[in-house]
């Protein structure tokens, strides 16, 4: 059996490899550019992800936006917070068109919120827009994927744009930088527990 300093000098040629190979990727990326970044599946996380993506640019003191479709009746936490730290909200305020059930309404609300959505976009001064639930208004067909194309690909160079949802289109995976699928193992609503404040909303 191999003593200690022979495990330990093993580690270490292992590590030294391992950093070789790091070093080597980040000497290869030079390109300087706003991301274009999914979060989709049907696991629970996305937005969560998102916001934390928006809170970490807060933190670094960029500018960011955030559009919130679907839950805009809901109270947010994250909205709470980032609200109070600079960061531009524009919120679908007809909540979760289950309970909406009025595809007119949904239409407009949804127009309306992508409408400032497209100012963000547009605007050099947003380092990050967090477009939240989005997928879902492609799908429903309240907002025109085209549209949503065009507003990403010919926003300011150096902003950043994450969109979050199920069943991203496959025209967004495609032109999108970095794409995250959340995969659902088990969930505890599923055993009818209750979604609790701070955690899930």
């Amino acid at each position: 059996m191999a003593d200690q300093p022979q495990k330990d000098e093993r580690y270490k040629a292992r590590q030294q490899k391992i950093k070789a190979e790091v070093d080597a990727r980040v000497d290869a990326a030079q390109e300087e550019k706003g991301l274009f970044l999914i979060i989709t599946g049907n696991g629970k996380g996305k937005s969560t992800s998102g916001f934390g993506t928006i809170a970490r640019a807060v933190g670094h003191g960029q500018k960011c936006g955030v559009g919130q479709f679907i839950k805009g009746t809901w109270a947010c936490g994250e909205r709470n917070l980032l609200e109070q730290n600079g960061v531009d909200f524009a919120v679908m305020a007809t909540g979760f068109t289950w309970e909406t059930q009025n595809k007119e309404a949904d239409t407009a609300a949804a127009q309306e919120t992508w409408a400032a959505c497209k100012q963000m976009l547009a605007d050099d001064q947003y380092d990050v827009v967090l477009l939240d639930e989005l997928t879902y208004m492609v799908t429903y067909g309240y907002v025109e994927l085209d549209e949503v194309v065009e507003a990403i690909a010919n926003r300011p160079p150096m902003q950043s744009v994450v969109v979050t949802g199920r069943g991203a289109h496959r025209t967004l995976i495609e032109m999108a930088d970095t794409v995250s699928e959340v995969r659902n193992v088990k969930h505890a609503f599923e055993s009818g527990v209750k979604a609790r404040q701070g955690v899930d909303w």
